[in-house]
């Protein structure tokens, strides 16, 4: 049976923000701002002790937002995210025994790859959606070309050291659906409660898509 595919879920958007949420009373303000500027799919890291209440909170309170859990590294994330409200998963990279249980999720997964023979194994699990992370570091734009003829069947959301300075460059190639960044939620920007800004970077990400179907 194919997995559930992401594409659907997060091929909507230019840019999926990547939040690390430190405080749960700042997930909701925060994730209405980036749906204000057009980003409403979302991907909260479960790096801190708040994410799973956070992304509860999101999930309860906007249900035109699509919540996802990333940084998803062991089983028992799995089940704790679906259970907080993750509409999909996301990990940064996928070792053999988390792949298998991320095939038998029952919610759509990018599993996380650095190299073609990363990418190669996901693929042959039925992955067709992958996290391309750390996406600068591990080659970019150059990588992601130069993989496009021998994995023709493969797409991709890179992550890891985009921004305005090189989404443009990532979102140009055919096979990437979107791309990951926190750039749109700057830490000291949630941290006083600017939201007016991160509404105004999230609009400027958003752009990109036009700029893309024009160009």
């Amino acid at each position: 049976m194919p997995l559930p595919d992401p594409g659907p879920l997060i091929g909507g958007v230019p840019v999926i923000p990547v939040l690390t949420i430190e405080r749960v009373r700042d997930a909701v303000p925060l994730a209405r701002a980036l749906a204000a500027g057009g980003l409403a799919v979302i991907e909260v890291t479960l790096r801190t002790d708040a994410a799973l209440d956070a992304m509860r909170a999101i999930a309860s309170e906007l249900p035109d937002v699509v919540v996802g859990a990333g940084t998803v590294v062991k089983d028992a994330d799995i089940e704790a995210a679906i259970a907080a409200g993750a509409s999909y998963l996301v990990s940064p990279g996928t070792p053999e025994r988390l792949a298998d249980a991320l095939a038998r999720a029952s919610v759509p997964v990018i599993p996380g790859c650095a190299t073609v023979g990363e990418a190669m194994a996901l693929a042959a699990r039925g992955f067709a959606v992958l996290k391309f992370f750390p996406a600068e570091a591990s080659g970019g734009v150059a990588w992601l070309k130069s993989i496009a003829g021998p994995l023709s069947a493969l797409r991709f959301c890179p992550t890891g050291g985009i921004d305005m300075t090189n989404a443009a460059a990532y979102l140009a190639l055919p096979n990437v659906v979107s791309i990951g960044g926190s750039w749109v939620a700057p830490k000291e920007a949630v941290a006083s409660g600017d939201f007016e800004k991160i509404t105004s970077l999230a609009r400027a990400a958003s752009a990109l898509r036009r700029q893309r179907r024009l160009s």
